[in-house]
């Protein structure tokens, strides 16, 4: 008898900034998924929440120009059932379809942060990538700063603060703390938006208004003057590190959205960053132990600067990382020798292990 296939929702689309770059991704992600092993259910998450069981057929609309990508919304309507059962889908009070294993494709808020993970988890259903914690630490870049800091991992200076914290004197005290230029950024937002390059103190207030529309907390960083690099880790108890890393060569003044997701000229990857072996290691350790340290699980990426002087500074890390065509995770894998199907088939193999060893664990002390 014919073993039946494990069935794998992939979800996309969601109410972040990054839905189009969410659209993007799972259009790779579906078609990187193994059909021989995996029985894919698609749901696509509008921009007010609104699940849809979608038709495999066509889940996106006008998939092909990245500016104009949108979610088909002409299909059942659906929730995930917090229950005892495994992954159970309701449309209009009906049980209709179950999963083992949900592939959340949802940059950004709503998606990263750990909102669809601790969903997963109330309805015992497997999840890829990081759980709860691990997704909510790497978005949170204040929370994760903090934490690497903590492990003497080092990280560039920075301010956090709150919309009730902004006054006049503010962009004088960056001037004494960090110095100009300084990039402003949402804590809690991915994929560049939100971000804005402050050459001079004039130009603070403004780009901190422009950051919290995204957020309720904002971030001031120091310019550090380096490479931008960064590694691709899979794995959860043993992560590994892809055998390359990568490095971004912008023709702008920031890797912003645009450049990442919709303009293919915007930045050169450089796939093998050109690094000598010593300081290849030496990113790949600090990759590994910031995986380790902001507890991630499955899959991320953790982007780094490299000074002139040698130095590696931990920038972020990204635990849901685009898979979009120009996307620098899957490149990394590709160049390291796992192609987009062996590398989704390991994450839902993590995703089940991850599973699998939760269960076992005691809920009474009997």
């Amino acid at each position: 008898m014919q073993q039946k296939k494990l069935r794998v929702a992939v979800l996309f689309g969601g109410r972040s900034a990054e839905h189009e770059v969410s659209l993007q991704s799972a259009k790779n992600v579906i078609a990187a998924i193994d059909p021989e092993q995996f029985d894919v259910c698609l749901i696509g998450i509008d921009r007010q929440g609104k699940w849809y069981l979608n038709d495999a057929s066509q889940p996106l609309l006008t998939s092909d120009d990245p500016k104009l990508v949108a979610l088909n919304q002409c299909n059942t309507d659906v929730t995930l059932v917090a229950s005892d059962q495994s992954g159970q889908l309701m449309s209009k009070g009906q049980i209709i379809d179950s999963v083992d294993v949900l592939f959340p494709v949802l940059h950004g808020p709503y998606g990263e942060d750990g909102s669809i993970q601790g969903l997963a988890k109330l309805a015992n259903v497997a999840c890829v990538g990081s759980d709860i914690l691990g997704s909510a630490v790497g978005m949170d870049k204040d929370v994760a700063k903090r934490l690497l800091r903590d492990s003497d991992i080092p990280v560039a200076d920075y301010i956090a603060l709150r919309s009730y914290q902004v006054n006049d004197q503010l962009p004088e005290q960056v001037a004494q703390r960090l110095g100009y230029p300084v990039y402003v950024k949402p804590a809690n937002m991915g994929s560049s938006v939100g971000v804005s390059k402050v050459s001079e103190p004039s130009e603070l207030i403004s780009a901190l208004t422009h950051a919290f529309d995204y957020d309720i907390k904002v971030m001031i960083e120091a310019a550090v003057v380096g490479r931008e690099i960064e590694c691709a880790v899979l794995g959860n108890d043993e992560p590994e590190v892809a055998t390359v890393a990568g490095e971004i060569i912008t023709n702008d003044q920031f890797y912003s959205y645009d450049r990442k997701y919709v303009d293919e000229t915007g930045a050169k990857l450089q796939i093998p960053a050109q690094v000598d072996d010593a300081t290849l290691s030496k990113l790949r350790q600090s990759a590994l132990r910031a995986y380790q340290c902001l507890e991630a699980r499955g899959m991320g990426r953790v982007d780094m600067f490299l000074t002139a002087d040698g130095e590696v500074l931990v920038n972020e890390i990204n635990t849901l990382p685009g898979f979009t065509a120009i996307s620098m995770y899957p490149k990394l894998w590709a160049a390291s020798g796992v192609s987009p199907r062996e590398l989704t088939t390991r994450l839902i193999q993590l995703a089940l292990q991850e599973r699998q060893d939760k269960d076992k664990l005691k809920s009474t002390e009997h």
